[in-house]
């Protein structure tokens, strides 16, 4: 994709810089309500967007009535508006303010995990309710770690959004150059790495697995990754709770997994288990995962193309 002139660069970056400035200024609530109301007006105006997002539904829910469906994708942008509202606040507002929005389950899993193999862990999650706070939350509570990221194409819209992501120590790595890097990591054992494997990869990287009772293109790099170098996989989800009105930082056990000797299955075997784990908090929290994204564009050989 080319990347943007320079106006074009600069207008872009000042509406995103406004936008996050704006809305952090606002308490929490009026954030989370703001960008709410922001993406009910992108609900409006993105058709295509829409489409996608109705398409995969009726393939992940087809028990589920069009009423039924059409309300999650209702939920899906609503849950993009208020990620958009927290992420102003953690440009924002203080460690202490912020440790007021969520609340933490699990952390224990983390210090059980952290207890046998020190820092040299991999967290994964997935992209459902506030996952930039599956990172953010870490460094916030004090355990720093390098995540992967796509790179945004404005580079001043990224530096503004890598700045928040490294508020409190976190690193991040860019995702199209980050396998040497990765295991170089692991194997210092120094510090833990973040992922995010539940979005289409492409052929070269992928082996298909159920996700949502459809098969889908799912990348083998972390399952392959954690063998190894013999690192545990620890699942952790960001979902928001409206019993409480605060985000979840949901930390669960790692994922237990004894290798055959067979890479090949292991690496199958331990892809199908963190897909599990995804798809188990997407089916608790239906209208908070990205169905706007192509999950299912990638097909096996000799499939028809869904989109």
């Amino acid at each position: 994709m080319a990347k943007p002139g320079k106006i074009q660069t600069f207008l872009e970056y000042s509406a995103a810089k406004s936008v996050l400035v704006t809305l952090g200024r606002l308490p929490a609530p009026a954030a989370y309500s703001a960008g709410r109301a922001m993406a009910k007006l992108a609900y409006l105006l993105a058709r295509d967007l829409r489409r996608t997002a109705a398409i995969n539904l009726g393939l992940a829910f087809p028990e589920k009535t069009d009423e039924e469906r059409a309300q999650l994708l209702r939920e899906t942008f609503d849950s993009l508006g208020r990620l958009l509202g927290l992420f102003s606040q953690m440009s924002s507002r203080s460690r202490e303010e912020l440790k007021q929005l969520i609340e933490v389950q699990g952390w224990e899993n983390l210090e059980a995990a952290k207890a046998v193999y020190g820092d040299r862990l991999i967290l994964y999650t997935g992209h459902l309710g506030a996952w930039e706070l599956t990172s953010f939350g870490f460094s916030m509570l004090e355990h720093c770690f390098t995540f992967l990221v796509r790179r945004i194409d404005n580079p001043r819209i990224e530096e503004l959004v890598d700045g928040v992501r490294k508020k409190f120590g976190n690193e991040t790595m860019d995702k199209l150059s980050a396998a040497r890097s990765m295991l170089k990591i692991l194997r210092s054992g120094q510090t833990s790495i973040g992922l995010l494997p539940d979005l289409n990869t492409l052929d070269d990287e992928a082996i298909f697995v159920d996700f949502m009772g459809v098969p889908a293109a799912t990348t083998f790099v972390v399952a392959k990754l954690a063998l190894r170098t013999k690192t545990p996989l620890v699942p952790v989800f960001a979902p928001w709770s409206e019993e409480k009105r605060k985000y979840l930082l949901i930390v669960e056990p790692p994922i237990p997994f004894e290798p055959t000797g067979d890479e090949e299955e292991d690496i199958r075997q331990l892809t199908i288990k963190l897909t599990q784990r995804i798809e188990h908090q997407i089916r608790q929290y239906p209208g908070q995962w990205l169905w706007v994204h192509k999950r299912w564009k990638t097909r096996p050989p000799g499939e028809p193309p869904i989109y």
